[in-house]
């Protein structure tokens, strides 16, 4: 199946592991939970799709790549210890608890989320010390007598044996004991995904085009060439930021990505054609509306005697362009958003604690915000525009601030509503003090009247001059009433 195919069935076996019925039992028992082993091609999103699958269902992720970690990690450190046997006291062996299990506990006590999926990478390739000790984990859901928690699913991955010599092969038994999922790359479902994480135009439209060159792997003599997902999304990524420095990409930068001779070349031949389209047609200049009706009209006559090739390499520029520009709208807006919120919550505070400042509570935002990343309580897009929010609040840099509900009525208005004002200046010493309440209540009576510019209406007056303030059909029992 491909790396989506994989994700949702994870994800459903994550929420039918979890399930209870209507007496709070299982509905799968935890004998018969079954590890899930992912054995797919390296770079093909296997990690990736993890930390999507737990943010997406709200529990926690412990991540291990198990060829960096020796049998100790797993299963702790010996010390001896005395126990009474048959009425006689023997020195036995126990084991510290194992740092994989203590990391669960830690990630359950930071982010306070009790289920959660421990993914062990390359698991297959383990030492030879360590292999017993994940074929128990596998089989038992255990390291030495040290269990896994009960809401916590295990996932392992590993890579077939045609691309890491290193591969040990599972039995029988423990295969019996796990729910096997082969994974194998798929462009299309790569390609949803590149939309949807913007990756670099020049890379989506090459691959539309050359789809044999989405993923390779082969070995002349004793070099070996391949091309992966992660490598092209990798790319992608140094590709923005080079644009963004203008600093120049040539074939020997791509081939430190794209490990294959022949695709680093087409494909670097291809980015110096796809760069050139964007700077002869001036697709921002377009957008922005900055060219005249001559030379856009030049500039259609040019995509018109282009060949197909072009056009779909310019339709790959508007595209980026105007998913450039949504993705910034959508930030300012999520940002306003929330910095909309923080602010009448800031003022909601200072009605009820009449000594709250903006820089103590400023100070509070940061540190909540702080534990909510440590713990990993928020999604990226969430913690980027928390981010945001918090520069715009230190940009603001309000120290004096005061504040007071006020009877407008008591300050010229003819009205008795009462509104929260709210002073705030960036000097910390400036004194500043809240204008004095008049003693005088001001009523309507007091602003109407010939003296006052306001004479009186004749009943079934229509004033055309405004349709939100006309006095069509009073009677003279109403005009006495406000006059």
């Amino acid at each position: 199946m491909n790396i989506q195919e994989a994700k949702e069935t994870i994800e459903k076996a994550l929420r039918a592991y979890f399930a209870r019925d209507e007496a709070g039992n299982l509905l799968v028992p935890l004998r018969q939970q079954r590890p899930i082993l992912l054995i797919g091609p390296p770079g093909i999103g296997k990690t990736a799709i993890m930390e999507q699958i737990a943010e997406e269902c709200g529990v926690g992720l412990v991540a291990y790549t198990m060829t960096h970690h020796t049998r100790q990690s797993a299963m702790g450190l010996p010390e001896i210890c005395k126990r009474a046997i048959e009425g006689k006291t023997v020195h036995t062996t126990e084991y510290t608890m194992s740092e994989i299990i203590a990391s669960i506990y830690d990630c359950m006590e930071q982010t306070g989320k009790k289920r959660g999926i421990l993914f062990l990478d390359e698991i297959n390739c383990v030492s030879e010390t360590l292999a017993p000790v994940m074929l128990q984990l596998l089989q038992d859901k255990k390291f030495g007598n040290q269990h896994i928690p009960d809401d916590w699913l295990i996932v392992a991955a590993g890579n077939p044996p045609e691309y890491n010599k290193s591969v040990r092969e599972f039995d029988v038994a423990t295969l019996d004991r796990v729910r096997k999922i082969e994974v194998v790359p798929e462009l299309s479902v790569w390609l949803s995904y590149a939309e949807k994480n913007q990756i670099h135009g020049a890379v989506t439209t090459y691959l539309m085009a050359h789809s044999d060159h989405f993923y390779s792997v082969s070995q002349e003599a004793d070099e070996k060439r391949f091309v992966t997902a992660r490598g092209w999304e990798d790319l992608s990524a140094v590709l923005k930021s080079y644009e963004i420095l203008n600093f120049p990409v040539d074939e020997a930068l791509i081939g430190q990505y794209l490990q294959e001779e022949k695709t680093a070349e087409e494909f670097s031949s291809y980015y110096r054609i796809y760069e050139k389209y964007g700077q002869d047609y001036g697709v921002e200049e377009i957008l922005a509306g900055a060219l005249s009706g001559k030379i856009m009209a030049e500039k259609q006559q040019m995509a018109v005697n282009g060949s197909a090739e072009e056009r779909s390499v310019l339709l790959s520029l508007f595209h980026a362009a105007l998913q450039k520009e949504a993705s910034a709208c959508q930030k300012q807006e999520h940002t306003a958003k929330e910095l909309s919120e923080c602010l009448r919550q800031f003022t909601g505070l200072c009605r009820q604690k009449k000594d709250e400042t903006y820089a103590s509570w400023l100070r509070q935002k940061e540190q909540g915000f702080a534990v909510c990343k440590k713990q990993g309580l928020l999604k990226k897009d969430e913690e980027e525009t928390n981010e945001r929010v918090l520069k715009k609040l230190k940009k603001l840099g309000y120290e004096n601030i005061i504040y007071k509900i006020v009877d407008m009525s008591k300050y010229g208005v003819p009205q008795s509503r009462k509104r929260f004002s709210l002073i705030a200046s960036r000097i910390s010493e400036l004194s500043i003090t809240m204008p004095c309440e008049d003693s005088k209540v001001s009523i309507i009576r007091d602003f109407l009247g010939s003296a006052n510019g306001f004479p009186k209406i004749p009943a079934g007056h229509k004033d055309l001059s405004d349709f939100n303030h006309t006095t069509a059909g009073l009677s003279d029992v109403n005009l006495k009433r406000i006059s």
